[in-house]
């Protein structure tokens, strides 16, 4: 499951729903109050792919007997779920409430494929429960409105081997001028301080977001879009220089040789997502207790701010006959204690609400890290990310555009700042071709 805290410049109508042009009005039943139960037994359809996801749904069919859910699992999103989910919205049998990424949410919007279910009892005042950048991602900004529930979030944080560090002597990097200089005295040694992820373009987009960067806005009628923004090409430019002296590896990532890399300490850190805890226990095991977890690297020393990489909502697909029913189970799906503690244990989940964060699975200590509470770390970074970080509504096309344009740079033809322009400019033709308004 893929799977920053400076001044925050854009307002959040920036990200409202009605602000994303070319979308349908919110639904106005639901937005207005309109959402009520149904009578008599409800039988609701849930499509996830998180490992175990069944078994919390069971949970939930045993303590409401007349409200039963019948659990549906398919490929992650852009593997074939949401194609699957568009084809039913547009047949008028979709699930009635479905798993969907934040950052393809805007998509679904932009195809009014999700219910305002804001009017859905006490979903609107529900805001409170999680961190507030997971809630602006529902939300789009808008009062009113309420399109998905938050699920769990990617907040970014810097996995190291503080053995190798404290051998050889190279203090720990806490701003990314510290890790460059760390790069090059660990490549010197024969190994390299990371990986680059040419195909995890939401990773990169990840790090522009820890530098207060955007890519998408929308002024209430059209979309701009700008992946060459100055905070952008500061990231591009740092990385291309860490790859044009070979500091860093070029892996596939998740692959065998990737994981073994980290396990023969043929890579030092991972600057990653607080899922990918157990993507490094799982692939290294044979680093137990070498590992810990710090604040990714700032910018700016004194800073604080933190990136995010991958995360889910709930989302009542448009169409669903029980927008209450389904809207309240979202809610329980994403707040019960037993539930996010089994979605933790069985699919890895970090999960979006506050008070999720306290239960005892996220406050222990992890053997695998040194005894380290490493959830602290990944506890405060959520608290670092900037609330309004906006996706645009083809994040699908962008990803493959940018990360093709990834690929030619590392293969030494042009440059990963070449590649996102070439990223702009795609995704503008993308946008214009589905006439989504776009600036000029």
């Amino acid at each position: 499951m893929q799977r920053n805290l400076r001044t925050v410049a854009m307002a959040a109508a920036v990200v409202s729903a009605l602000a994303l042009a070319g979308c349908a009005s919110a639904t106005p039943d639901t937005a207005s109050g309109g959402c009520e139960p149904s009578d008599g037994p409800v039988d609701l359809t849930f499509t996830s792919w998180v490992p175990g996801m069944d078994q919390v749904v069971a949970l939930w069919n045993e303590k409401n007997p007349d409200i039963q859910v019948e659990f549906q699992t398919g490929p992650n999103g852009n593997s074939g779920t949401y194609q699957n989910f568009f084809n039913q919205i547009k047949a008028g049998n979709a699930p009635d409430v479905g798993q969907v990424e934040y950052d393809a949410l805007p998509s679904f919007r932009v195809q009014d494929g999700l219910e305002n279910i804001a009017g859905c009892g006490d979903i609107l005042a529900a805001g409170d429960q999680f961190v507030d950048w997971t809630w602006s991602q529902v939300t789009f900004g808008e009062d009113n409105a309420v399109y998905a529930i938050p699920q769990d979030s990617g907040p970014t944080a810097m996995y190291y081997r503080a053995d190798l560090f404290e051998a050889a002597g190279i203090p720990v990097p806490t701003t990314w001028a510290e890790y460059a200089d760390a790069a090059a005295k660990i490549k010197a040694l024969g190994s390299y301080i990371t990986n680059f992820p040419k195909t995890d373009v939401n990773w990169f987009a990840g790090m522009v977001w820890q530098n207060n960067g955007q890519w998408f806005e929308n002024n209430g009628e059209d979309w701009t879009v700008d992946l060459t923004s100055p905070e952008s090409l500061e990231v591009a430019d740092y990385w291309q220089g860490l790859l044009d002296r070979g500091e860093v590896s070029t892996l596939a990532s998740f692959s065998d040789e990737w994981n073994a890399s980290f396990n023969t300490g043929q890579q030092w850190t991972w600057i990653s997502a607080v899922w990918g805890a157990s993507t490094i226990k799982s692939g290294a095991p044979d680093t137990s207790g070498k590992w810990a977890v710090a604040q990714m690297p700032q910018w700016n020393a004194g800073d604080d701010a933190a990136g995010n990489w991958g995360g889910s909502s709930s989302a009542v697909l448009k169409g669903s006959k029980h927008p209450y029913e389904a809207a309240q189970f979202a809610l329980w799906l994403n707040t019960d204690p037993d539930a996010l503690e089994m979605a933790n244990e069985l699919g890895g989940l970090y999960p979006a609400s506050k008070d999720g964060a306290n239960l005892p699975v996220f406050t222990a200590g992890q053997e695998f890290y040194g005894g380290q509470k490493i959830y602290d770390v990944f506890a405060e970074a959520s608290a670092q990310v900037i609330p309004n970080f906006v996706w645009g509504p083809t994040m699908t096309q962008t990803y493959t555009d940018v990360s093709d344009g990834f690929g030619a740079a590392l293969g030494g033809s042009g440059t990963l700042a070449d590649a996102l322009a070439t990223g702009t400019e795609k995704t503008i033709a993308a946008l214009k071709a589905q006439s989504i308004p776009v600036a000029e």
